[in-house]
């Protein structure tokens, strides 16, 4: 297991095989200010990490919707802007979740502030790795860490699969609805995220924000936006990682 020393390494991700954590040696450089088209998101998510950072009350936080709208390049972000003032991140894959209570164990004692990034999080039915990150989130007998919170990415807002029958065996007794079994299972793992934020995919207008983002230099906008355009109809879907590909195909 590498020794990881946290004074000059922002984050480290988990890797089964070596049953540790490894220093991430090359970060994202994405800019808080470069992220376009989620404002109430990136304020809501800047104000917790701030209230976590100086020691005050603070939430889980739980990023869902619509693929490539911003959700991880956000979470990176966040590392680049606030990682000077004692932020550091560590990498669970939803696989490695059973790991949780071992991480978090040895993070307690230490002086930094830790957010536990789960990307792309989901859950099919049977599988049972939320239970340990349900302990991490609230606790059991013994209380989670001060000094750790979990940032989670989705596409689900409940990250289980929701099925129609799942409605179907709900009752109702004295005129209130008493969800079935699956669907408590799916809000109780939901809501021990006390901050949830929900992303959508980008209009034309935010799209385009986006684009000049990345092409700040770019003389002829009126061409710059039509070939944006032109790309993201062929992809069919206008979102932060469609801006991205684009800057990546088109740039010189």
């Amino acid at each position: 297991m590498e020794n990881i020393d946290w004074v000059t390494t922002p984050a480290a991700i988990w890797r089964r095989h070596r049953a540790g954590l490894r220093a991430i040696r090359r970060l994202d450089p994405v800019q808080w200010e470069n992220l376009k088209g989620i404002d109430r998101q990136k304020q809501a998510l800047a104000r917790n990490t701030e209230r976590f950072l100086a020691g005050e009350p603070s939430n889980n936080v739980l990023l869902w919707g619509a693929r490539g709208t911003g959700k991880s390049s956000l979470i990176k972000a966040l590392l680049n802007r606030y990682q000077g003032e004692g932020l550091r991140m560590i990498e669970v894959d939803k696989d490695d979740l059973v790991n949780l209570p071992e991480i978090v164990d040895d993070l307690c004692d230490l002086r930094f502030r830790f957010v536990i990034f789960c990307d792309d999080l989901s859950f099919d039915v049977g599988e049972s790795g939320y239970k340990a990150l349900k302990s991490v989130l609230e606790g059991s007998l013994e209380l989670p860490p001060e000094n750790v919170r979990v940032f989670a990415t989705s596409n689900r807002r409940h990250l289980m699969p929701e099925f129609m029958s799942d409605n179907l065996r709900g009752e109702r007794h004295d005129g209130e609805l008493h969800p079935a079994e699956a669907i408590e299972e799916q809000l109780s793992l939901a809501d021990r995220f006390g901050l949830q934020l929900s992303f959508y995919a980008f209009s034309q207008d935010v799209y385009l924000q986006a684009i000049d983002a990345l092409f700040p230099d770019f003389p002829d906008r009126e061409t710059l936006h039509r070939e944006a355009i032109q790309f993201a109809t062929s992809r069919g879907v206008r979102n932060g990682r469609t801006a991205q590909q684009f800057f990546r195909h088109f740039s010189v």
